[in-house]
């Protein structure tokens, strides 16, 4: 069953209803995050440091309830129990197709299944499969070519939902850094600075304790 977020005792009541009628609710945020000690740790394992970001991206998200919540169309917010992640990739034609990952806490069973989706995304002639219609998804892409300090994504003028959208990187060798760029995207009436604030404050940590997340 479905739950709902009680917006009529919500402390963000009036910014709810102040944003959600904009034309543009959204913000985004660009950062630049250390992530030399996770591409190190996973280099070592043999694994896939992209893999190990959203997957951590994916994790925190789950973590961090209003990544969480969605507009419904009749204007209610629901809270969805458990989010998951569509990602693009690249094709070997130079088309992309979608990724579908399902979320889980374990970093071996999403490392096994992210390769998988990985495949069949590449090998799959439509862009995206059934699942990715969902709004219980966070959006993932990946500009390994640009260092970029800003993002602007693309959208429809319909029904604005509330999807988180995240973008990474190329990641730029300083010294003993590793500076991977990093934008989140997200919904106005559904969270503010401070929830994307302690969002990406977590995704640092995170980055720097690679051993508490690939154990």
């Amino acid at each position: 069953m479905a739950t709902y977020l009680n917006t009529a005792t919500w402390a963000r009541r009036e910014a709810f209803e102040f944003f959600r009628g904009f034309d543009q609710p959204g913000f985004n945020v660009c950062v630049r995050v250390d992530a030399a000690p996770m591409k190190a740790a996973v280099a070592a394992r043999g694994q896939s440091f992209s893999l190990a970001c959203l997957f951590i991206a994916l994790r925190l998200a789950n973590l961090h309830e209003p990544f969480r919540y969605r507009l419904e169309e009749d204007g209610r917010v629901r809270v969805y129990e458990a989010v998951h992640g569509s990602s693009t990739v690249l094709r070997e034609d130079e088309s992309f197709g979608f990724s579908y990952l399902d979320h889980t806490p374990d970093w071996a069973s999403f490392h096994t299944q992210g390769q998988a989706a990985v495949a069949a995304a590449r090998a799959r002639a439509t862009m995206a499969d059934a699942r990715e219609a969902d709004a219980g998804l966070l959006y993932f892409t990946t500009l390994p070519w640009l260092h970029f300090t800003s993002f602007a994504h693309a959208r429809t003028s319909g029904q604005e939902r509330g999807i988180p959208k995240i973008a990474f990187g190329r990641a730029l060798a300083e010294g003993p850094h590793l500076w991977l760029p990093l934008s989140v995207e997200v919904h106005h009436a559904l969270m503010d600075g401070l929830h994307v604030g302690r969002y990406v404050q977590a995704f640092e940590a995170a980055l720097s304790a690679p051993e508490a997340w690939l154990a």
